[in-house]
């Protein structure tokens, strides 16, 4: 039986990611689709609502970016987000243009007031505060649409037609800056849309296993095993899926934390599976040889990695199928359509043309990463596993900026060690959602043991996040701070100089490159 879904058509939003962890939090299934999704495709996809995202540019502009018009004749419930509610209103035969003054220019917390009639804002207050990010105004709404919020500069923050069930908010329903937005969407999936709950973890787990099963069939498959949370629940959903037709290859690429392969390989000899590793540090770091471009490092990561797994395939036998822990933010900040490629994921962006497997198979490919998670504890992975920090698969590889060179890795590996080592002594790991050392590539004058040096400075980022598309810098105490630096500079040759990282993502990203 299929579950309900809801299309989330993006038209470049930043937190076009945020909006499918807030309607997956419903237990009501969704996916991002570029914004010219063709109407037969929507159609196909058979959605009980759909949402418009943000975006950066203006409705009325030419180039500008529009759904398929046939949208607004499905009968299917609409709900716009700042572009996606003035796109509502200029698509329907409402006027939008820009602010006239900055006064009708809204951006960040705004006191906003809501029409509790209206079943978008049913059960909440009538007036509490919204994340407000606009400079287009629109002058006139569309023939059948009220007013539904207002702000002391705006009229219309909020518009409604409820025989149609369009909705519109100028403001951003999906942050947390937003009161209530939860309650918002709530109320659009369960009131509006009609949503009955019916995305569980187990039964994604029970589809994904039947699925692997009836695909794979009696061939043999290879798993690309990094010992991330990503690609262990992969493991483990393919060893109940199918058994000893599975072998996992553990490709150590030389871009791995301090004692981390043998962290990996220690893990893994434990449960019943084919485990190969492959140490494969010389290679990997002759193809990367003088490479700068982070773009250009996880593309040939991704190729290199292939090309390992293709070897080792051949020498297991013939085998059919290819396996990856790619998960859904991969997917999307690997760009998709016109969308804008973010950064482009080692096993997305980064494939080859060409792969000698019959197929590739991503069971996860559909999953943020806390439901990676839940589908861990699911599938009977121990704690230790399901909750380990999230580290890329480039590795440090993404970590070191600039050219890559042993020496550079073994330098961030003792920084980085170190860091870690003292969030655990400070008791701070369940505190932080992830914390790691960057070596920047940039030199400065030092004064150490009364000489001068010119040596790196590492950059050190620890961040707080529930979904990692947003995320904090966290405030890790100055004591904390001091003794890491301390002692990386003291014990980590050719350092002279330890900065932190207080940028949350946005604007930045999680990583460095």
């Amino acid at each position: 039986m299929q579950n309900q879904k809801v299309l989330i058509l993006d038209f470049g939003g930043q937190y076009n990611q945020l909006i499918a962890r807030r309607v997956r939090e419903n237990n009501v299934y969704c996916e991002v689709h570029p914004y010219d999704m063709s109407i037969e495709a929507i159609r196909a996809y058979d959605p009980i609502g759909i949402i418009f995202t943000g975006g950066p540019q203006s409705v009325y502009a030419a180039g500008s970016p529009h759904a398929d018009t046939g949208v607004y004749e499905l009968g299917v419930p609409i709900l716009g987000i700042c572009y996606g509610c003035q796109l509502l209103s200029h698509e329907l035969g409402g006027l939008v243009t820009a602010a006239q003054d900055d006064s009708a220019r809204e951006y960040g917390k705004t006191t906003t007031y809501f029409d509790t009639s209206c079943p978008l804002f049913n059960g909440i207050p009538g007036e509490s505060i919204t994340w407000m990010s606009h400079g287009d105004y629109m002058a006139k709404v569309p023939e059948g649409f009220k007013l539904s919020a207002h702000s002391a500069a705006c009229p219309n923050v909020g518009i409604s037609d409820d025989k149609r069930r369009f909705y519109g908010v100028q403001f951003h329903p999906e942050v947390n800056h937003t009161e209530y937005g939860r309650n918002m969407l709530h109320n659009f999936l369960y009131d509006i849309c009609g949503a009955t709950g019916d995305w569980t973890m187990a039964d994604y787990k029970k589809r994904a296993i039947d699925e692997v099963r009836s695909k794979v069939g009696d061939g043999k498959v290879l798993l690309a095993l990094s010992g991330g949370v990503d690609s262990s629940v992969a493991a483990a959903l393919l060893a109940e899926a199918v058994g000893n037709q599975l072998t996992c290859v553990f490709v150590d690429h030389g871009l791995m934390r301090k004692n981390e392969g043998d962290e990996v390989q220690e893990a893994f000899s434990k449960w019943d599976i084919n485990f190969v590793r492959v140490n494969a540090e010389a290679r990997f770091l002759a193809a990367l040889d003088g490479v700068e471009d982070p773009e250009r490092k996880r593309k040939i990561i991704g190729e290199e990695f292939i090309r390992v797994f293709e070897e080792e395939g051949k020498k297991i036998g013939k085998v059919d199928y290819l396996v990856q822990g790619t998960i859904y933010p991969d997917v999307i900040e690997s760009g998709k359509g016109d969308a804008a490629v973010i950064k482009s994921h080692h096993n997305v962006g980064g494939l080859p043309d060409y792969v000698d497997f019959k197929e590739i198979i991503e069971p996860l490919r559909m999953l943020f990463k806390d439901e990676v998670r839940q589908l861990g504890r699911e599938l009977g992975l121990p704690s230790y596993l399901v909750t380990r920090q999230p580290f890329p698969g480039p590795g440090l590889g993404i970590r070191v900026i600039g050219a890559l060179t042993k020496e550079k890795l073994d330098l961030l590996r003792e920084a980085d060690y170190i860091f870690r080592d003292e969030i655990s002594k400070a008791g701070l790991e369940g505190a932080l959602s992830q914390y790691f050392a960057a070596l920047t590539n940039m030199r400065s004058v030092g004064v150490m043991g009364d000489g001068r040096t010119y040596d790196y400075a590492i950059a050190l980022r620890a961040v707080n996040t529930s979904d990692f598309m947003t995320a904090d810098w966290a405030r890790i105490p100055f004591d904390v701070l001091d003794r890491i630096s301390v002692r990386i500079v003291n014990e980590v040759a050719g350092v002279n100089r330890v900065l932190y990282d207080v940028t949350s993502k946005p604007p930045a990203t999680i990583e460095f490159e």
